[in-house]
């Protein structure tokens, strides 16, 4: 028994240790979720675009405050391929108000319930952003990032991404396993 206890707790250790570890270049850590619309999302199954996925709450005032221009850019982009994905910290309790929070916006929404979103690290800070590629390659790390995101900053990080076809970015990527 204890060895078994002791295993485990090397395990959830390791995977913690990992999740800390984001390197931009390596495979986007695993992300499966429910949307808020009851349909589900799976990372691996958005291969082939270009995934901007944003960790917010609904009391948090910079979240709330950079929204409108992530919406703004996913409208303007979307047919070139790219998924917003906004993934909320709140309780399940409060899903009513996440609802009413993001019926404004055009982007899908779900909230991180247990370890859904482990690999993307303790969640301590939001607003949080990762950008994963067209061949699920993480390429901007939001912890290294401590302004709000704007519409020039979206501009400068994710176009470029959206302009490389998958192939071009297949012989550029240095994938890293996790």
């Amino acid at each position: 028994m204890q060895r078994l206890l002791l295993c485990a707790g090397l395990l959830w250790c390791s995977a913690h240790v990992r999740a800390s570890e984001l390197v931009e270049g390596m495979l986007a850590p695993v992300l499966e979720l429910e949307l808020i619309d009851g349909t589900a999302f799976n990372l691996v199954d958005h291969r082939g675009k270009v995934v901007v996925l944003n960790f917010w709450a609904s009391w948090c005032a910079p979240c709330r405050e950079e929204m409108p221009a992530i919406d703004t850019f996913y409208r303007s982009h979307r047919a070139d391929g790219l998924e917003v994905i906004a993934v909320s910290i709140d309780a399940p309790r409060d899903l009513d108000k996440v609802r009413r929070i993001v019926k404004n916006y055009s982007f899908a929404a779900s909230l991180a319930l247990g370890r859904q979103a482990s690999g993307y690290g303790r969640l301590s800070r939001v607003p949080v952003t990762f950008v994963i590629d067209r061949n699920g390659v993480l390429r901007f790390d939001g912890y290294k990032f401590a302004k709000l995101l704007d519409v020039p900053t979206l501009e400068k990080v994710v176009t470029p991404l959206l302009r490389n076809p998958r192939s071009a970015l297949l012989a550029d990527a240095k994938v890293l396993t996790p």
